[in-house]
Formats: C-alpha cells, sequence, structure tokens
C-alpha cells in the first residue's frame, strides 16, 4: 500500500519542468521578434527626411502634369483657332460676289451722306457768319475812310525798337521762347516775345512801380502783348481772365503819351493821344485808377506828368468837360456813350488821338455798341493803332478784326472762351425754390469774400436782403442802381468792409478783386462767355478759386451742352446730368476747322444752332419793324 505515493510527486516536479521550458521558448520567442530601440533623435531626423523625400516626388509629380496640362491646353487652343480660321474661310467663300457688291456700296453710300452733311453744314456757317459780319463791317472804320475807299497799308510808326540781341534771334529761337509760354501769334514779322520789363526799354519808375505792385515779371500775354502795342502794330489780344491784359494795353497807352508830350506838350483843350473803350462803367473806373497809379509813378521819377480823365455816365459832364479845357489830357478812359456826347457836343476832339483800345472788344463790337463805337471812330482825323482785347474772342470778331485792322498781329495765350485752369469749376443741380436757402451752405465752403452772380436785378435785390437778414455783410449792385451807389458798393468790396458782392454781369467782366476766393452762379448764363467772365473773377494773379453754379430744368439745353464741354476742355468733374446729355453735333465738331460756334465761342452747338445768333436776328428784326412802322413825318406820323 505504500509504494504508490513517491510515483506522484515525480509527475509533478516534471509536470513544473515543462511549464518552464514552455516559458523560456516563449520568452526567446519574443526576443527574436522584438524591434530594435531608436531613440527620439534619430526618430526626429527620420521623420524630417520621410517629408523632404514626399516633398521632392510631390514637386516631381507637379512638374511632369504641369508640363501635360499646358501641352494639351496649348494643343486644344491651336485645334480651336484653326477650326475659327476654317470656319471664316467656308464664310467668305459661301458669301457671293452680290453680297460683296452690296456691303461696299452700303459703307460708300454712308461716307458719302456724311460728306455731303458736312459740306452742307460747312456752306450753311459760312453764309451764316457772312451774313454775321455785315452787321459791323464797317464798325472799326470812320465814314470818311469809307468814303474815300483808301486803307492805310503800313503800321504806325513809334520810336520803340526791342533790344538788338532779341531782333537777331532767329525764328526757331523765337518760336521755342513762345512755345515755352503757351503763345500763338498770327500776322506778317511779329516783334519779338521779351523775358523782363527792363528788356523792354520802360522807364525805370514804371519798372519799379510794377515791382512795388507785385508785377515782378511779365505774365505770357505781356511778354508777347507789350513788344506788339510798343512797336505800333494793331493787335488782338487773347488770354483767359486774371492773366493782365490790363497792363498789357494800359502801359502802350501811357508811354505813346508820353512821347507825344516830349515832342511837344499837350495845351488846354487839346487831347486825348490815347482812347481806351469799356463795356461798363465799372470797369472803366478800374482802368482809370491804374492808368493814374503808373502815370503818377512817372512823374515822381521826374518824367512829365500825365494827364488822364475818366469819361462814364452818371457822373458830372461838367467836371469832364472843364478838365479838359484847364490842362488837356493824354489818355481817356471811356465807356462809349458818354464819350460819343462830348464829342458830338464838341467838347472834346480826337485830333491828336494815335491810340484806341477796346477793353473786352467782343462786348464792344457786338450789337448795341457798335454803333457807338462806330460814331466815335468818325472823329479820328489821323491814323491810329487799335487794339483789341479779351478772355473770349470768338471766330467772328477774329475774322472781322483782321480784315479790318492793318496788318494785325493776333496774340492769344490758351484757347479764346477757354476757362482758367486756376478755377476748381463745381456744378449743383439745385431746384429754383430751394436756391437762396442753399446759398447760405455754399458761402461756407471758402472764406469770404464772395461774389454771387444772377441775371436779373430783382434777383440780385432778393438775394441781397434775404442775405442781410440772415446776418451777413453783403453789398449789391445792378444797372437799376446809381452811379454813386455801385462806386459805394465796389469800394467797400474791394477794402474787405463786406463779405459778400451780389451783382449782375455788369461786374463779371474786367474787374479785378484779387482777394475773392468763390464765385457762385446763382442762375447760369445763357450765353457760356458771361460764364466764363463770371468764373473769372476768382483765380486772378496765379492764386486758385472755386466756382460754384446752380443748374436746374429751366436751364436751356444749349447753355448745358457749352457748360459740359468747357468742363471737359478743363479738365473738370462733370456731373451726371450733363453727361447724360446727348450731343447732336459731335460728328460736326471740325467743320470749317472751327471747334464749336464761330459766332458765341461756344463748345456745345454750331452756328446754325446759336442762340445768341438767333436773339440778335431777332432784335434786328424788331428795329427793322419799328423802323417800318415809323413812316417819313415827324412823331412817326404821316
Amino acid at each position: 500500500m505504500a509504494a504508490p505515493a513517491p510515483a506522484r510527486r515525480f509527475k509533478r516536479r516534471r509536470a513544473s519542468d515543462d511549464d518552464e521550458d514552455d516559458a523560456m521558448a516563449k520568452l526567446l520567442r519574443m526576443a527574436d521578434e522584438a524591434e530594435e530601440y531608436v531613440t527620439v533623435a534619430e526618430r526626429r531626423e527620420q521623420a524630417a527626411a520621410q517629408r523632404s523625400e514626399n516633398r521632392a516626388a510631390r514637386r516631381e509629380r507637379a512638374r511632369e502634369e504641369g508640363i501635360e496640362d499646358y501641352g494639351a491646353r496649348r494643343a486644344k487652343a491651336l485645334e480651336a483657332m484653326a477650326a475659327e480660321k476654317r470656319r471664316e474661310e467656308e464664310e467668305a467663300a459661301r458669301q457671293s460676289l452680290l453680297d460683296a457688291h452690296d456691303a461696299l456700296a452700303e459703307e460708300r453710300a454712308n461716307m458719302d451722306a456724311t460728306a455731303v452733311k458736312v459740306d452742307k453744314q460747312e456752306s450753311a456757317e459760312e453764309q451764316l457768319l457772312r451774313e454775321a459780319n455785315q452787321v459791323s463791317t464797317n464798325a472799326l472804320m470812320s465814314k470818311a475812310e469809307i468814303a474815300r475807299g483808301a486803307r492805310f497799308t503800313e503800321s504806325l510808326e513809334t520810336s520803340w525798337r526791342a533790344p538788338r540781341y532779341y531782333r537777331e534771334k532767329s525764328e526757331e529761337e523765337l518760336a521755342a521762347l513762345r512755345k515755352k509760354w503757351h503763345i500763338i501769334v498770327e500776322g506778317e514779322t511779329v516783334p519779338p516775345p521779351i523775358r523782363t520789363f527792363r528788356e523792354m526799354k520802360m522807364p525805370r519808375a514804371l519798372v519799379d512801380a510794377l515791382a512795388g505792385n507785385g508785377i515782378k515779371r511779365p505774365t505770357p500775354i505781356q511778354v508777347q502783348g507789350l513788344p506788339v502795342a510798343f512797336s505800333g502794330r494793331d493787335m488782338i489780344g487773347i488770354a483767359f481772365t486774371g492773366s493782365g491784359k490790363t497792363i498789357t494795353f494800359s502801359l502802350p497807352a501811357i508811354l505813346h503819351s508820353l512821347e507825344e508830350e516830349m515832342k511837344l506838350p499837350v495845351e488846354p483843350t487839346e487831347g486825348p493821344v490815347a482812347v481806351i473803350l469799356c463795356p461798363s462803367r465799372e470797369l472803366a473806373r478800374q482802368t482809370y485808377e491804374v492808368c493814374e497809379r503808373y502815370c503818377g509813378a512817372l512823374a515822381s521819377g521826374g518824367w512829365p506828368k500825365l494827364r488822364s480823365l475818366l469819361v462814364v455816365g452818371g457822373e458830372s459832364k461838367r467836371d469832364q468837360i472843364m478838365q479838359v479845357e484847364r490842362e488837356g489830357v493824354h489818355i481817356v478812359v471811356a465807356t462809349p456813350g458818354r464819350l460819343k456826347d462830348l464829342l458830338n457836343a464838341r467838347k472834346m476832339n480826337l485830333n491828336l488821338c494815335k491810340y484806341l483800345c477796346l477793353d473786352e472788344g467782343d462786348r464792344m463790337l457786338d450789337l448795341g455798341f457798335d454803333e457807338e463805337v462806330q460814331g466815335i471812330i468818325n472823329h479820328f482825323t489821323r491814323q491810329r493803332q487799335t487794339l483789341l482785347f479779351s478772355a473770349t474772342m470768338p471766330q467772328k470778331f477774329q475774322d472781322f478784326a483782321k480784315n479790318t485792322l492793318v496788318r494785325p498781329v493776333l496774340v492769344n495765350v490758351g484757347r479764346a472762351g477757354a476757362a482758367n485752369l486756376d478755377v476748381i469749376q463745381e456744378v449743383e443741380y439745385v431746384k429754383s425754390e430751394a436756391k437762396i436757402v442753399y446759398l447760405l451752405e455754399c458761402l461756407q465752403k471758402t472764406a469770404p469774400p464772395v461774389c454771387i452772380f444772377c441775371e436779373r436785378k430783382g434777383d440780385v435785390d432778393d438775394i441781397h436782403e434775404y442775405l442781410l437778414l440772415k446776418g451777413v455783410a453783403a453789398v449789391s449792385i445792378h444797372g437799376g442802381k446809381d452811379q454813386a451807389e455801385r462806386t459805394a458798393a465796389i469800394e467797400a468790396f474791394k477794402r474787405l468792409e463786406k463779405d459778400v458782392l451780389v451783382a449782375t454781369d455788369i461786374a463779371a467782366k474786367g474787374l479785378d478783386f484779387p482777394d475773392i476766393q468763390h464765385v457762385i452762379n446763382f442762375d447760369m448764363p445763357e450765353e457760356i462767355e458771361n460764364y466764363v467772365h463770371r468764373i473769372g473773377r476768382t483765380g486772378r494773379c496765379g492764386r486758385t478759386g472755386v466756382a460754384t453754379t446752380f443748374i436746374n430744368k429751366n436751364v436751356p439745353e444749349p447753355a448745358l451742352l457749352d457748360l459740359k464741354h468747357l468742363l471737359v476742355e478743363a479738365k473738370q468733374r462733370v456731373p451726371p446730368v450733363l453727361l447724360a446729355l446727348d450731343d447732336p453735333d459731335e460728328d460736326l465738331s471740325g467743320v470749317g476747322g472751327v471747334r464749336g460756334c464761330s459766332y458765341c465761342g461756344g463748345l456745345g452747338h454750331r452756328i446754325t444752332d446759336c442762340p445768341k445768333l438767333d436773339k440778335t436776328a431777332r432784335q434786328q428784326a424788331g428795329q427793322r419793324r419799328d423802323m417800318l412802322r415809323g413812316g417819313g413825318g415827324y412823331g412817326a406820323e404821316m
């Protein structure tokens, strides 16, 4: 019974050994299968290398695919072009000779129609211009000259000569000087442009007086205009507002008078030697003050005293006559009506006069002034030098003056009728009932002084009263006020005692208010030349000014078209309401070599549609009807 027990113990030990062997074998297998340990730094290096490898592979694939895409795209494009070309060739082949003939015939017909339209327009414009010029063909010739049928062929001789080094310059050098100052000249043997006042051989006292007034160098119109006027040549001077035209015709009048005074002094009841005609009393007074200033400067410098006289309506005729009778005069600055009255009354004569200047010459030769101008010229008894100056000189007046004057020289600085480029032009659409109220807002754009222009005298009075009620220091002038009141208003405005001047167009032409920063056009004038003169009251002497213009549906379309073209020419912002306007004469812009209207200078219409010409024709027809109604008896009765 004792033998079986040991056998069980041996089996347990052998089973334990087997388990240990299995565990050892398993461990050995696991050791064989385990990966080798890699440090963190090594793992990072391997990851970076893998990323670089991937990027390089992607770039290579993209490059290969791109080349393949470009090649495919290029092949497709070439194939499409070839297909389009084949299609066009097939279409051309299908087109019959008859179709081609019809297309050419239609094109030729359109060209012929355009040519016929242009020819008709040019013929109509030439006819209208000839008829318009007949109104004032003889306005610059006296009746005695017309009766003799003889015309002067040589210009008036003076003692002035340009410096030799200017006379010896070649035409190419002179042309370069003129191009530098944007000066255009027309005429025979034009005197050279001169760069400084001292080189113009003016008395030292005059040069110093100019410098004392801040005029140290001549403006472009003075660079060429003064030598022409000093040399005795007839002249047409065109330059934008504020360019120094007054000096250009005042100094020659003074020096011609000085030359005559040194030859033979002017005695009582004699004179004048020079006459300057202006369209308004205010402009005449301003020009007279310029002449007085420089005549006084000459006298202070030891030269003979020259006497100037202002001859305008609204002032004592007796005082004007007494100055002539007591001392005689050298220079007369006048409006046509009063001067004609004195000449007809034989209180003054033009026996010594050899210099005649028409400031704002286009206005002086226009309807209403041409007869008075001719009435004055009838009193000339000797050859004279004639000068016409304006910022707006339509082609009509240029052609007329060239045919009437003696060997005239045209001096043009910029296009006639162009706006001053120193003026910022703003156009605003304002309803009629809101304009007066909106004025107060517009006055805030700049500091005073400000000038407001209106077409009607009633509007001037209404605006003046409204501004006074709002506490604005304002004055007003128009043709219905007496001369003393007008003069006092302008003087107060010039002395900066008043902030706002409200005026009709009598203050628009020529008046020099150097401090004006802002011009407001309460209404758009019917004639674009009046607009140019209005905005020319600011932006003077190189300063920058602002011009605000109110427009609305009541403004005639021709005036708006003229304004649109003027804004485009001056490179100003054009409001949408003007951009929307259609220009019916756009395809006729170069007919006859003239841009726009050759009668009034507007760029938005032709002479065949000129509102100013129509207005003039109606006035002339009315005058003819009045003459026919008058009959031949006294008091218009038979």
